[in-house]
């Protein structure tokens, strides 16, 4: 079975540019808050934290009430931002990258579905948590 990756340019509407700064908001404020965390057990107890500790830490980051916003976006986006910052701190320890930074706004912002979490059907492309095609 082959796979393949695609690349769409597309016009959103107020709604879904709103959903996906919201998307991109959430994946920064994941990845940075389980950096700081991996970084404290890092530094402090000298504990390497995997992809599994880090993937329960962010179910329990999303059950506190004052991080309930995290709901309102697809977890897929989320589950990917750990994944690249797994593929960071390997890197990072295999010497080939310098220790992963902090996210910011001022870059370049994306966010990766995977296949379960967008269809793509009738030349409509419908991602997660969006109730209308984008265009």
């Amino acid at each position: 079975m082959t796979k393949r990756a695609y690349q769409y340019r597309f016009y959103p509407t107020p709604e879904q540019a709103e959903l996906l700064a919201r998307t991109f908001g959430c994946m920064r404020f994941v990845y940075n808050s389980v950096l700081r965390w991996r970084t404290d057990a890092f530094f402090k107890e000298q504990k390497k934290v995997g992809y599994t500790q880090a993937s329960a830490r962010l179910t329990a980051i999303k059950k506190l009430p004052e991080t309930a916003f995290l709901n309102e976006v697809s977890s897929v986006p989320l589950q990917q931002c750990l994944r690249h910052q797994q593929a960071a701190f390997k890197n990072f320890f295999e010497g080939r990258a310098k220790y992963p930074a902090f996210k910011s706004k001022k870059h370049r912002q994306s966010a990766e579905f995977t296949r379960s979490a967008f269809r793509y059907r009738d030349g409509k492309l419908f991602l997660a948590k969006c109730d209308e095609p984008l265009a």
